[in-house]
């Protein structure tokens, strides 16, 4: 008999972790409230690019991948994953999307299923938020009656070495029997799991691996302005830096931060500190006043560029490549790039971009889209990198702008200046 499993959330982490159980010989239920996005998956239209049209397509033809937006659909379920969002608001976690996914999954639950958290939250949620609402909604007992686990996602969207199946699953549960259930499963959908001692454990390890790196592009993007006003290429500096075999580990500037991961994870972490203990999370509240206000720099950066040409950025035509927060995907959520369009429209810019990747409803509509051509560089008083898609030819803008702002440094020319 075929185990059933729910996938709760359709979005970057549900749908991959949908179509690869799929594969692994699960029949699985989608669900996601969404009914636009359950249409369009119902329809073979996958806006994951990480999951192709012809995968999905092959999931619904063998009729063991169901999107709904039915919760009647999960009724029956032997493992259930939750991957919805976890969103801040002002600046406090908003665990709304997890409570209606486990009081959903409570209501089909039945003694020796398996239910696991994978979206990021704060450590101790899986034991204190979750398990008494699958226990309320049930009538069943966590751990003796069902098992409860945590496992962190660690989707890197547009990534093409690092998936879902080669990259290591950290697991636990609520007790052994619990991570016993649970790595069982992960075995069966991925090529390695990593066991910790309990969800806590796991639900920090997350957190963790998103504030190193936030802390470090915070550090870099710092360096970056001092070394700029220097007169120091910080960028060289970085490359000699990477030299070096041991002890370093390279990460650059950019316009800022962007993706569920790194603008959110690590303000959970230090919500809670302060929740619990009273005190601060200095590095996490340092990383943030630093990312969140690059943005703000590369439009001083594109002020000053334009008044050396004795031009004001009202009125002016600014081109900017990218409005995802990073290269090759269509996620836009928290890009720094739709932050920097937005002063610049409050600057009264005449702003254009290019983005063959964001679709049209997810950006301020008085962003003019246009496509990368000669005419439209040429046009632009300046071109700002932001994203560095592979779509764009870098040696066009290169050739045809009067000016460049690249925030990435993949732009060579004598007219382009790096962040």
């Amino acid at each position: 008999m075929t185990d059933k499993l729910v996938v709760v959330g359709q979005g970057y982490v549900g749908l991959p972790l949908a179509m690869q159980a799929v594969a692994a010989g699960f029949d699985v239920v989608g669900f996601d409230t969404d009914d636009t996005r359950v249409k369009a998956l119902a329809g073979g239209e996958s806006y994951v690019e990480d999951i192709s049209a012809e995968a999905l397509g092959a999931a619904l033809a063998c009729q063991r991948y169901l999107p709904t937006s039915d919760s009647a659909d999960s009724a029956g379920f032997d493992v259930a994953v939750v991957t919805v969002p976890t969103p801040l608001r002002e600046g406090v976690p908003d665990l709304s999307y997890i409570e209606v996914a486990a009081a959903m999954l409570a209501g089909h639950l039945r003694p020796g299923a398996t239910v696991v958290l994978e979206s990021t939250t704060w450590p101790g949620t899986t034991e204190e938020l979750v398990a008494p609402l699958l226990e309320n909604g049930s009538g069943l007992a966590a751990g003796a009656d069902f098992h409860l686990g945590y496992s962190p996602e660690r989707i890197d969207p547009g990534n093409p070495t690092w998936g879902l199946v080669n990259t290591p699953k950290v697991v636990s549960g609520i007790d052994a029997a619990s991570l016993a259930a649970v790595q069982a499963f992960y075995d069966r959908i991925v090529d390695r799991t990593v066991a910790v001692s309990g969800c806590k454990e796991a639900e920090l390890t997350k957190l963790l691996e998103n504030t190193f790196r936030h802390v470090n592009i915070a550090l870099v993007n710092e360096l970056a302005m001092f070394a700029s006003d220097l007169g120091i290429d910080v960028w060289e500096a970085i490359d000699a830096a990477s030299t070096k075999p041991f002890g370093y580990l390279r990460f650059t500037p950019g316009p800022g931060v962007g993706g569920h991961c790194l603008p959110i994870d690590p303000s959970y972490l230090s919500w809670r500190v302060r929740q619990r203990l009273g005190q601060s999370f200095r590095f996490v509240e340092l990383a943030n006043d630093v990312n969140d206000h690059m943005p703000d720099y590369v439009v001083r950066r594109i002020t000053v560029a334009l008044n050396r040409r004795r031009r004001a950025v009202n009125g002016s035509r600014i081109l900017l490549l990218g409005l995802a927060y990073k290269r090759n995907t269509s996620d836009a959520r928290e890009s720094p790039a739709l932050v920097v369009a937005e002063r610049l429209l409050a600057l009264g810019a005449d702003v254009h971009a290019v983005d063959p990747h964001v679709a049209m409803g997810q950006v301020d509509a008085r962003i003019l889209r246009v496509e990368l051509s000669p005419d439209e560089l040429a046009a632009a008083d300046a071109v700002v990198v932001l994203v560095d898609h592979d779509a764009f030819d870098l040696e066009a803008v290169a050739a045809q702008s009067r000016y460049v702002l690249d925030t990435r440094r993949c732009v060579i020319g004598e007219r382009v200046e790096y962040l």
